[in-house]
């Protein structure tokens, strides 16, 4: 059948909720990582909590799933324009903001952002968020996952493209998780560099929550949602690093900690989590992106500049402070009117490409023109 694009709904609180959570995650993971000391053996210097932050980095395993759930959502009927304009005013103000607080953050401490690169030639690629892709270093650790959404933007802008309904959706999501276990297989580096096998599950799987949200739980998207959550475990016990290897211990709560994340947005896409609804996590939700995008910068100026005369409790406060203060500041004085400013000229440069566009494709495919053209 052909889905209809579904009804405005009310803003779902319960994933600005989970957002704020998952972006707690990584800056506790973070901070305590830095201020403790990173790995098993410096636990003891925060008893109990370094222990628990060891594994905050699953929140960027819960914000890849609301991801795959938020997008497709917000996608639905909209053409690729719209969705490109959406995507735009959302991301780039507060992440300019964060790129130019975080090469800042370095000159405060007397250190360069990336040791083999002039600051600015490191810079100017990181405000475009394509670094990554020409070779560049992140001038932050977390903007590696920022690299991961865009890729998972341009595949869903296919989408969009070709049309959305729910055949084609699941057809989509079906097609993305197999052609790039192929192209694994086959050890084919340019597909699997568009199709992500390690993190497309998570995209897929918030995809398929988002279906049963919206049309109801069935067989087929449950296996889906299954299916991803399995290769999800599998992919996630291989990414741990180094220093925060556990011996007999990472493999058991990656498992734990990745399945609890399907888990919450099961529980989101059956509208269990509906009961959740205070206003306030609106607020929190609307932090959560410029907290991601400044808390490292933040925290680094801090521990240089105090470590030496405040406790590591102390310091951990002072940090936590900071970063929520500055990405309240950012997200009401910089991102909300930059987001004012730029949405309508980006539109108005939308309808302008609308208008002129059919009479360019007239122009260019005319017999007319093609016979005065030659001549």
């Amino acid at each position: 059948m052909t889905s209809a694009p579904p009804a405005d709904r009310p803003r779902l609180r319960e994933l600005d909720l989970l957002r704020f959570v998952a972006a707690l995650l990584v800056v506790f993971h973070h901070y305590v990582g830095r201020i403790a000391g990173w790995g098993v053996p410096n636990h003891h210097n925060m008893p109990v909590l370094a222990s628990i932050t060891h594994f905050g980095n699953l929140g960027v395993d819960l914000f890849f799933l609301i991801s795959g759930f938020v997008i497709l959502m917000s996608a639905w009927g909209r053409g690729v324009g719209d969705f490109a304009v959406s995507r735009t005013v959302r991301i780039f103000p507060a992440y300019w903001v964060g790129v130019s607080l975080s090469i800042l953050s370095f000159f405060a401490i007397g250190e360069t952002p990336v040791a083999s690169h002039n600051p600015l030639v490191a810079y100017l690629p990181n405000m475009t968020m394509l670094q990554t892709g020409i070779g560049v270093p992140n001038m932050e650790n977390v903007y590696w996952t920022l690299w991961v959404e865009l890729h998972f933007y341009a595949l869903i802008a296919v989408l969009i493209w070709r049309g959305i309904t729910y055949e084609r959706c699941v057809a989509f999501m079906v097609g993305w998780l197999l052609l790039g276990l192929f192209a694994q297989e086959a050890d084919f580096s340019p597909l699997t560099a568009v199709l992500m096998p390690p993190w497309a599950p998570y995209f897929v799987a918030g995809m398929a929550f988002f279906l049963i949200h919206r049309f109801g739980p069935n067989l087929l998207l449950w296996l889906i949602a299954a299916g991803c959550w399995a290769l999800a475990v599998y992919y996630r016990q291989g990414t741990v690093n180094a220093e925060l290897a556990w011996p007999r211990v990472w493999d058991a709560v990656i498992a734990g900690g990745v399945t609890f994340t399907f888990l919450l947005m099961a529980i989101v896409a059956t509208h269990r989590f509906e009961a959740v609804s205070w206003r306030g996590f609106t607020f929190l939700g609307s932090l959560t992106y410029p907290l991601y995008l400044v808390h490292e910068s933040i925290g680094r100026v801090l521990y240089e500049l105090l470590r030496s005369h405040l406790g590591r409790w102390t310091l951990l406060g002072m940090s936590l402070i900071a970063a929520f203060g500055t990405a309240f500041l950012v997200h009401r004085l910089i991102e909300e009117p930059l987001q004012r400013w730029v949405k309508p000229k980006l539109k108005a440069g939308l309808g302008r490409l609308r208008q002129e566009w059919p009479s360019l494709v007239r122009n260019k495919t005319s017999p007319r023109s093609t016979v005065e053209a030659i001549r």
